[in-house]
């Protein structure tokens, strides 16, 4: 969690003790020392709680008051989050925003408790940001995961934040590094102006610096009128130069002016603007190399280079993978109203795949196996081929004595189903009519796939007849061609 020695210390007051000591031990099993209390009258006894990171406390008759005299008391008072209970009506959602960094809901979940977790590690290691909106869970939820590299990385971004420095970000291609730019700009003093990214690679050359100054009309051929470009967009914020490694040279040595005088000029036009815009860029590139090769400007990169981030492929931090895998499937239920969950025999094959996508190739993966396996189970065989190691069973032809003990560890705890698993309904409800009808496209279409297109033997692996197969690519728009029906 990336979290400093001297502030993994939480307080539980919950008079409820088995719910208490379970969170206690959720807590410990992610390295958190965790301290339970049956009411708020014992805090008075422990004195000074500016030791502590956190407060976990159920909603109680006058909790607000509580809250507020506890605030006044304390100098350094910990980050006080709310445990839900049917008594937390009594309690506004304004109020529980004013008075809790966050709330928790008495089934707790691995990534909500992450949330409240970071947004305390926040209050505790930077000064707060003054602003009207609410923080967003879903940035910090993307690098969620307990290995030491993760940890860093969280770690180095809550430090470089709240400060103006230049940010460089480095590492393959799919390991988040413009989420970690966002989280940058988000907990920055710049964060209620824009963020704003650019491709520096997806741009041809003549165009790029058009957008990234402007221009003004006339300049060029097509230049029908002024301008923008995203230097001027991002004023007072954040611009995200993402692979600066391909710039071309001659726009490497404009950029080069820009951080050295901090303005700029349209294209067409010799008028000066001032940029008050912090600079975080990122490349998969080894710009060390580039340099050597005369393709990188060294005094660019060392420019750039005041802060750098590294960012591990996801084959570095395969016990992450579980926590991701969680967090991905919450992300789809939530924008994407299906889901999916996987046997642990499925998540470990995944522990063994190297990932040359990182974990833009998993979140892909699991979007595919809702689109194929809709509110289903994904075991082994339900993988990509390339996934599934050989000699690794399914969960119906092993147990867990033949696991490695250090994945049973990490598959501890979460909310991975047995293959008996039973369908769950979302939240909010779900159409069943428009659900059933996407549940028996995909399985079509995969039966096809699995058959290479021969309509008849995708029509045996579903156990209907041919010319009902047929029919039914036929409502629903599946086509094949004559050969292959």
């Amino acid at each position: 969690m990336g979290k400093k020695a001297d502030s993994n210390k939480i307080l539980i007051v919950n008079p409820n003790s088995e719910a208490a000591t379970r969170l206690a031990h959720q807590l410990e099993f992610i390295e958190y020392e965790a301290k339970t209390l049956s009411s708020p009258d014992l805090l008075a006894s422990l004195g000074d709680l500016s030791g502590y990171l956190a407060i976990f406390v159920i909603s109680f008759h006058g909790i607000r008051h509580w809250a507020e005299t506890l605030k006044q008391n304390q100098e350094k008072c910990p980050a006080l989050v709310l445990l839900m209970d049917d008594h937390s009506a009594d309690l506004t959602t304004s109020e529980i925003e004013e008075l809790f960094i966050g709330s928790l809901k008495s089934d707790i979940k691995y990534p909500e408790l992450s949330d409240v977790l970071h947004r305390a590690e926040m209050k505790g290691r930077a000064k707060p940001v003054k602003t009207g909106g609410t923080q967003n869970p879903e940035l910090f939820r993307s690098l969620v995961g307990n290995s030491r590299s993760i940890q860093r990385v969280r770690q180095m971004i809550d430090q470089v934040a709240p400060t103006e420095a230049t940010v460089l970000i480095l590492g393959e291609s799919g390991t988040g590094k413009e989420v970690v730019a966002r989280n940058i700009h988000y907990y920055s003093n710049r964060r209620n102006k824009p963020f704003v990214p650019i491709n520096c690679g997806a741009i041809p050359a003549e165009l790029l610096e058009s957008e990234l100054f402007g221009h003004e009309k006339g300049s060029f051929t097509g230049a029908i009128g002024a301008r923008q470009g995203r230097f001027e967009l991002a004023e007072g914020g954040t611009i995200f130069l993402d692979e600066i490694g391909d710039m071309p040279l001659t726009m490497q040595v404009k950029l080069l002016r820009v951080l050295q005088e901090r303005s700029f000029e349209r294209v067409g036009s010799n008028k000066s603007i001032t940029a008050d815009v912090r600079i975080v860029a990122a490349t998969h590139r080894d710009l060390e190399q580039y340099i050597e090769d005369g393709r990188f400007r060294e005094d660019l990169f060392y420019r750039l280079n005041v802060f750098p981030i590294d960012m591990p492929p996801l084959s570095e931090r395969t016990e992450d993978l579980p926590l991701l895998v969680n967090e991905l499937i919450t992300r789809l239920e939530h924008d994407k109203q299906s889901s999916v969950r996987l046997t642990p025999a499925a998540v470990m094959a995944l522990c063994s795949y190297p990932w040359p996508g990182n974990v833009r190739e998993l979140a892909n993966l699991m979007e595919r196996l809702t689109i194929l396996h809709p509110f289903g189970v994904v075991d082994v065989k339900d993988l990509p081929e390339k996934m599934q190691p050989v000699g690794v069973v399914t969960d119906t032809e092993s147990d867990d004595e033949g696991r490695d003990s250090a994945v049973t560890e990490m598959l501890a705890g979460m909310p991975i189903a047995p293959l008996d698993a039973k369908p769950r309904l979302p939240r909010d409800g779900m159409n069943l009519k428009q659900h059933l009808t996407d549940i028996e496209v995909a399985l079509i279409q995969q039966a096809l796939d699995d058959c290479h297109g021969v309509v008849a033997h995708a029509a045996k692996r579903l156990a209907i007849r041919r010319t009902t197969l047929v029919e039914k690519m036929r409502k629903y728009n599946i086509s094949r061609s004559e050969e292959m029906v």
